[in-house]
């Protein structure tokens, strides 16, 4: 379009170009939208909305995501905290046998991993384990049992 049809160049001279008094043309004082959110709204974005800006995540479309896993070393005071609860801290083997099993898929555990030590003797019951964790668990003398 030609500069000389445009509107403003009519409006030339009038001072306020169509928008009323003082206040005309200013009601959105921070701008509209997502406007100035790498520069003056930048605090906002960090706090409610850091993943704004770049890439999403890719992830591979048949990967098998774990989302709660425990290691062998942590089967200790897990042991330690079931018995608590259940209140088995006798010393006849069946109380025994009962503390040393640990049933990690109805605590909500996918998979036990090989990181640290197996201190005691242990029955685990759990969906995934690796490679590592299993021979930890059967060289201190206990069995993994898939379920």
């Amino acid at each position: 379009m030609a500069s000389r049809l445009r509107k403003t160049r009519k409006q030339r001279g009038s001072r306020f170009h169509g928008w009323g008094q003082v206040k005309g043309h200013r009601s959105h004082p921070g701008g509209r939208g997502q406007a100035g959110l790498m520069k003056y709204k930048w605090t906002q974005t960090v706090k409610y909305d850091p993943d704004h800006f770049g890439k999403p995540k890719y992830i591979t479309p048949g990967a098998i995501i774990v989302s709660r896993w425990l290691n062998v070393g942590e089967l200790d005071s897990l042991a330690d905290r079931v018995r608590n609860i259940e209140g088995t801290r006798g010393s006849s083997p069946k109380e025994k046998e009962l503390s040393t099993s640990l049933d990690l898929s109805s605590l909500g555990v996918e998979k036990l991993l090989g990181s640290g030590r197996v201190k005691n003797v242990y029955r685990v019951s759990v969906s995934k384990f690796s490679s590592l964790a299993k021979e930890k668990v059967q060289n201190a003398g206990g069995e993994i049992l898939v379920g």
